[in-house]
């Protein structure tokens, strides 16, 4: 059910914020029944255009049309009367509301009395036309996250939504959730909806877009037909140049053991896992959603108690009885959640960067700021951190840019044993890159890195063995060259033999 005719056009779309040119004269056209990949390094741009295609900001020139007709955005109200909806990274739901409350929240019918079969009746209406059966009495609070961004997509087509954004949708979401997400996308797609589909994982594109635009410093510099492009050079266009080799290796070799694990346990989370870390080595973490990768470097670094299990840093037993204990031993943790557990949002990247290790910017518990600052200008140097000052807030860099602060505030501590949690979960290819440089250059240096990951082409190209994880237990060990996906999955389904480590 797809038109030729443009559903939505931006033409000329210029923003400016203090000092930058946020925006400069960006064209953007979506038609009915398409998905319209948008794609772009952080910072590009992507976020701005949303923003002001929503609602949430307003635009400084350019000109909206939807269906043909220029159109007035001044507020969210406007752009949902114009059917214009956005599913975000982080969903605006409330947990402890039900499903059918959460589509039909703001529309649940009169002042004095809200018809709850009718309402009801019509979220589960809802759900049909998405061939996705949930109890709409059921708490959203009790939904898986798949299941969440599902109501998300519900709350936005029970408000008559003719174009849909999806901001990186498949973030948290396993192979067969997204391969749900996929068939409900196109199902709506052949209702004749327009779709916005903002993504990093470019494989994607080629699976669900027709078309995809291309965003680099604020301009649209291409939009082309997913049959007319290769997935290099999407990447040549958002980063305006030839990207070097995606996983660069530099020589070295694996040292002395600077951490190790014996039957480590957590009753009901994981149990009997052993693994080991050596000097100028870098050793991937995988397996399924909710096997336990996560819990297990959260008891490494002693943010979890153990119930069994012994655990040695540099040859020496360690009791980590909380974080700091760790990271006096030479740990550093980058989370997989940034944002709420790796910075402080409100506070600047030098802030952030001294915050564990106050101690080393005076004597007796002073801070001399010039040797902050000094030691915050350094760190941004040392990893390329793009930003104006090092007092710019951290909330507002791109993904990558925050994946650089928190790894300087680890660096700046001293650490040589590095935890890595989806270290670019969110981060664009050319951020990517650079992260995995970083990572290469700290092992050739002497540093021992654990990468945990769901995505297996890069637990495939970074690391030099593979710790595979299902259901809690360690399944077994891959070396190079037994290092591959049909590897990998039969051992992270459990239909591999277990192995032990």
């Amino acid at each position: 059910m797809r038109s030729e005719n443009p559903l939505l056009e931006m033409r000329g779309i210029v923003k400016r914020f203090p000092g930058v040119l946020a925006l400069d004269r960006v064209d953007l056209e979506v038609r009915s029944g398409e998905i319209l990949g948008l794609v772009g390094e952080n910072g590009a741009g992507k976020s701005t255009l949303m923003k002001i295609l929503c609602g949430a900001i307003p635009r400084d020139e350019g000109i909206i049309r939807i269906g043909g007709q220029e159109a007035v955005i001044r507020s969210p109200q406007d752009a949902h009367a114009l059917g214009i909806r956005m599913v975000h990274q982080e969903f605006n739901l409330v947990p402890k509301l039900s499903v059918a409350e959460n589509i039909l929240l703001g529309r649940l019918g009169g002042a004095w009395r809200v018809d709850w079969s009718q309402v009801r009746a019509e979220a589960t209406a809802v759900l049909e036309r998405l061939n996705m059966p949930l109890d709409v009495t059921a708490p959203v609070g009790t939904l898986s996250i798949a299941q969440q961004q599902m109501v998300e997509i519900a709350k936005a087509l029970s408000a008559r939504a003719v174009l849909l954004i999806l901001d990186e949708p498949s973030a948290t979401l396993t192979d067969h959730e997204l391969e749900t997400l996929f068939r409900v996308l196109k199902g709506l797609r052949e209702q004749g909806l327009g779709i916005i589909y903002i993504s990093h994982r470019l494989e994607e594109l080629f699976a669900i877009a027709q078309r995809v635009t291309v965003m680099r410093d604020g301009r649209t510099v291409a939009t082309r037909n997913m049959t007319e492009i290769t997935r290099d050079e999407i990447i040549r266009l958002m980063v305006g140049r030839e990207l070097a080799e995606e996983f660069p290796r530099l020589p070295r070799s694996a040292g002395a053991v600077k951490l190790s694990a014996a039957n480590i346990t957590r009753r009901g989370i994981f149990s009997n896992v052993s693994l080991s870390l050596r000097a100028g080595e870098i050793v991937g973490l995988t397996g399924l959603v909710g096997s336990g990768r996560t819990e297990v470097a959260r008891a490494l670094f002693g943010a979890d108690r153990l119930d069994a299990g012994t655990i040695e840093v540099k040859g020496k037993r360690a009791y980590f009885r909380s974080p700091r204990l760790a990271i006096d031993a030479g740990m550093g943790f980058l989370t997989e959640d940034r944002k709420r557990q790796g910075l402080v949002l409100g506070m600047s990247i030098r802030e952030n960067i001294t915050l564990a290790r106050l101690e080393a910017l005076g004597p007796f518990g002073l801070i001399l700021p010039a040797r902050e600052k000094l030691v915050a200008n350094q760190m941004v140097q040392k990893l390329s951190i793009k930003t104006p000052s090092a007092e710019q807030y951290a909330r507002n860099l791109s993904g990558g840019n925050q994946q650089k602060v928190v790894l300087a505030k680890w660096l700046f501590t001293g650490c040589d044993i590095l935890i890595f949690d989806e270290p670019t979960r969110g981060i664009d290819v050319g951020a990517k890159a650079e992260i995995y440089r970083i990572i290469n250059e700290l092992a050739a240096n002497g540093a021992a890195v654990l990468v945990i990951s769901s995505e297996l082409p890069e637990i495939i190209g970074l690391c030099d063995r593979v710790l595979v994880m299902h259901e809690g237990k360690l399944q077994g060990e891959l070396n190079p060259p037994d290092i591959t996906q049909e590897a990998i999955m039969r051992l992270a389904t459990g239909t591999g033999l277990s192995a032990a480590v």
